[in-house]
Protein backbone atom coordinates (compact mmCIF):
# COMPACT_ATOMS: atom_id res chain seq x y z
CA UNK A 1 0.00 0.00 0.00
CA UNK A 2 1.17 3.53 -0.79
CA UNK A 3 0.07 7.02 0.13
CA UNK A 4 0.36 9.40 -2.81
CA UNK A 5 0.53 13.09 -1.93
CA UNK A 6 0.32 15.51 -4.83
CA UNK A 7 0.65 19.29 -4.66
CA UNK A 8 -0.93 20.83 -7.77
CA UNK A 9 -2.24 24.12 -9.15
CA UNK A 10 -5.86 24.79 -8.06
CA UNK A 11 -6.80 25.37 -11.70
CA UNK A 12 -5.75 21.79 -12.54
CA UNK A 13 -7.90 20.06 -9.89
CA UNK A 14 -10.84 19.22 -12.17
CA UNK A 15 -8.56 17.89 -14.91
CA UNK A 16 -6.69 15.70 -12.41
CA UNK A 17 -9.94 14.37 -10.91
CA UNK A 18 -11.17 13.52 -14.41
CA UNK A 19 -7.90 11.73 -15.25
CA UNK A 20 -8.08 9.78 -11.97
CA UNK A 21 -11.65 8.70 -12.72
CA UNK A 22 -10.49 7.26 -16.07
CA UNK A 23 -8.06 4.93 -14.23
CA UNK A 24 -10.69 3.89 -11.63
CA UNK A 25 -9.29 5.94 -8.74
CA UNK A 26 -12.31 7.42 -6.98
CA UNK A 27 -11.20 7.92 -3.37
CA UNK A 28 -9.14 10.98 -2.55
CA UNK A 29 -8.83 13.78 -0.05
CA UNK A 30 -8.41 17.36 -1.27
CA UNK A 31 -7.02 20.16 0.91
CA UNK A 32 -6.30 23.80 0.19
CA UNK A 33 -2.75 24.73 1.12
CA UNK A 34 -0.15 27.41 0.52
CA UNK A 35 3.51 27.20 -0.31
CA UNK A 36 6.26 28.03 -2.74
CA UNK A 37 9.06 26.27 -4.51
CA UNK A 38 11.21 27.54 -7.34
CA UNK A 39 8.71 30.32 -8.01
CA UNK A 40 9.61 31.97 -4.69
CA UNK A 41 6.27 33.74 -4.63
CA UNK A 42 5.02 36.60 -6.75
CA UNK A 43 5.16 40.38 -6.74
CA UNK A 44 1.98 42.42 -6.91
CA UNK A 45 0.91 46.07 -6.89
CA UNK A 46 -1.91 47.34 -4.68
CA UNK A 47 -2.88 51.02 -4.68
CA UNK A 48 0.45 51.96 -6.17
CA UNK A 49 2.56 50.03 -3.66
CA UNK A 50 4.53 46.98 -4.67
CA UNK A 51 4.37 43.99 -2.33
CA UNK A 52 5.46 40.38 -2.47
CA UNK A 53 3.27 37.35 -1.96
CA UNK A 54 5.52 34.67 -0.48
CA UNK A 55 2.99 31.87 -0.27
CA UNK A 56 1.03 30.77 -3.33
CA UNK A 57 -2.28 28.92 -3.21
CA UNK A 58 -2.02 25.21 -4.06
CA UNK A 59 -4.17 22.12 -3.67
CA UNK A 60 -2.95 18.98 -1.93
CA UNK A 61 -4.35 15.58 -2.89
CA UNK A 62 -3.94 12.54 -0.65
CA UNK A 63 -4.69 9.21 -2.26
CA UNK A 64 -4.18 5.80 -0.62
CA UNK A 65 -3.78 3.03 -3.19
CA UNK A 66 -2.78 -0.60 -3.45
CA UNK A 67 0.48 -1.37 -5.27
CA UNK A 68 -1.13 -2.06 -8.66
CA UNK A 69 -2.72 1.42 -8.70
CA UNK A 70 0.46 3.43 -7.97
CA UNK A 71 1.65 3.87 -11.57
CA UNK A 72 -1.81 4.59 -13.07
CA UNK A 73 -2.51 7.10 -10.30
CA UNK A 74 0.80 8.92 -10.74
CA UNK A 75 0.40 8.92 -14.54
CA UNK A 76 -3.13 10.36 -14.22
CA UNK A 77 -1.93 13.17 -11.93
CA UNK A 78 0.88 13.97 -14.36
CA UNK A 79 -1.50 14.01 -17.32
CA UNK A 80 -4.09 16.21 -15.64
CA UNK A 81 -1.72 18.55 -13.82
CA UNK A 82 0.86 19.28 -16.51
CA UNK A 83 1.15 22.77 -17.97
CA UNK A 84 4.91 22.85 -18.58
CA UNK A 85 5.39 25.85 -16.30
CA UNK A 86 7.30 26.29 -13.06
CA UNK A 87 4.83 25.64 -10.26
CA UNK A 88 3.06 22.62 -11.75
CA UNK A 89 3.65 20.85 -8.45
CA UNK A 90 5.14 17.72 -6.94
CA UNK A 91 4.08 14.12 -6.34
CA UNK A 92 5.30 12.17 -3.31
CA UNK A 93 4.85 8.40 -3.02
CA UNK A 94 5.14 7.14 0.55
CA UNK A 95 4.90 3.65 2.03
CA UNK A 96 1.78 3.09 4.11
CA UNK A 97 1.97 0.55 6.93
CA UNK A 98 -1.71 0.09 7.59
CA UNK A 99 -5.19 1.31 6.76
CA UNK A 100 -8.28 0.72 8.90
CA UNK A 101 -11.87 1.26 7.82
CA UNK A 102 -13.60 2.66 10.90
CA UNK A 103 -17.08 1.37 10.04
CA UNK A 104 -16.13 -2.31 9.61
CA UNK A 105 -12.71 -2.64 11.23
CA UNK A 106 -11.23 -4.02 8.00
CA UNK A 107 -7.47 -3.58 7.77
CA UNK A 108 -4.86 -3.37 5.07
CA UNK A 109 -5.55 -3.38 1.35
CA UNK A 110 -9.19 -4.44 1.86
CA UNK A 111 -9.82 -1.20 3.77
CA UNK A 112 -8.67 0.96 0.88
Amino acid sequence: MKLIIAIIQPSKLEAVKEALTKVDVFRLTVMDCQGFGRQKGQTGVYRGHEFSINLLRKVQLQIAVNEEFVKPTVDAILAGGYSGEIGDGKIFVLPMDDCIRIRTGERGSEAI
